[in-house]
């Protein structure tokens, strides 16, 4: 059964954090938002089951952020899918230790099937 996994939204952009949201607890998703990098580091208590993660955060490069959570025993296993406005840098998300990316804007589809593949 799909439903009640929690994806964590990291991005620094309200609206694009308000448009996923929605459309993800539409789809049954449980979504915990957040608009600093700095945060993530803080949710052990709350792993979730999956991170869509933007690579240009308020101060925080996202591909740092996603180096430390691959080297952490206890967040290592968390699929990462990364965002980002800039098309050339799939490749070094990818070598950050991301599962996945995505360029914005991307189709609403697209990031509902790249979750469900990493979460199934």
């Amino acid at each position: 059964m799909q439903h009640y996994k929690k994806i964590m939204i990291a991005d620094d952009d309200p609206g694009i954090v308000d448009a996923i949201e929605m459309l993800l607890e539409f789809e049954g998703y449980k979504v915990i938002p957040t608009f600093d990098g700095h945060t993530i580091s803080d949710m052990e208590n709350q792993l979730p089951d999956l991170l869509l993660l933007d690579i240009w955060m308020s101060g925080q490069d996202g591909r740092d952020v996603c180096k430390k959570l691959k080297q952490a025993e206890s967040t290592c296993d968390i699929p990462i899918i990364m965002v980002s406005a800039s098309h050339n840098i799939e490749e070094s998300a990818l070598a950050a230790g991301a599962d996945d990316f995505l360029s914005k804007p991307f189709e609403m589809n697209d990031l509902l099937n790249k979750i469900k593949k990493l979460t199934q």
